[in-house]
């Protein structure tokens, strides 16, 4: 595949889960992939599998951010995936995690875009990796949920700014992700509940009405349509990719 050869993307959080698949899915349509995360190890062996280039870096500090798109060169596309997840009751919520939510989630997500949007060429596209926690409230993840409503309003906002131009902005929200993330999600469910893992398994696709994960394919090919032809004019929307969950 070719369709996006000559197009250079940098992903976010592309060490794991839904950011390795969507270095997996640019590189086999020809882009050159640049995969950014803290961890060296697993951007290495997602290198090792797809061809990316790696820069190491953190969402959440500004000089590394800069540092991250100065390392990378010119990028057509940018794709806010970096993420992570935590529960509580909101009673039991510390400042210390509300803020760690907000940092990486909302916070890493508005640094890459404004530095993204800073160093685009020309023609572009900025992709948020959101969830359904922007689009609709859950308990015990208010912190989470705050966060990804943060980043749809982000887009939205920023998708007026930049429509006369040849650029889009866009979230992508997916439901619950057959990823490493929701396998902690599993566990802790497990570890307070005593629910087996069948049953912490089922709390979570009881809110898909298909009854199940979504796969970060699902996700990938999602992102890749938006930076085809034909998708010109979807600019500023949060896409569901959720079964249909309301």
């Amino acid at each position: 595949m070719t369709a996006m050869a000559g197009k250079r993307v940098l992903i976010t959080g592309g060490g794991t889960g839904t950011g390795a698949d969507l270095a997996h899915a640019f590189a086999r349509a020809g882009a050159e992939v640049v995969i950014c995360g803290r961890r060296k190890a697993p951007l290495e062996a997602v290198a090792e599998r797809t061809g990316a280039r790696v820069v190491q870096a953190d969402v959440t500090d500004e000089a590394s951010v800069k540092a991250m798109f100065a390392d990378a060169g010119p990028c057509d596309i940018v794709i806010a995936n970096a993420g992570a997840a935590d529960s509580a009751p909101l009673g039991r919520t510390t400042l210390e995690q509300w803020n760690a939510m907000l940092a990486v989630n909302l916070t890493g997500t508005f640094l890459t875009f404004r530095e993204g949007l800073a160093q685009l060429p020309g023609w572009g596209r900025l992709i948020a990796v959101a969830s359904t926690a922007g689009l609709r409230g859950y308990a015990y993840v208010a912190p989470y949920a705050a966060a990804k409503h943060g980043v749809v309003g982000l887009v939205r906002s920023l998708a007026l700014e930049v429509a006369r131009r040849p650029v889009t902005v866009n979230a992508l929200c997916p439901g619950f992700l057959d990823t490493e993330m929701t396998a902690r999600s599993i566990a802790t469910i497990m570890d307070k509940t005593g629910k087996s893992r069948d049953q912490a398994l089922a709390a979570l696709t009881a809110t898909n009405p298909q009854g199940r994960l979504i796969q970060p394919a699902e996700v990938s090919a999602a992102a890749l349509w938006l930076c085809g032809p034909g998708s010109e004019g979807v600019n500023g929307q949060a896409i569901a990719i959720s079964g249909g969950e309301a």
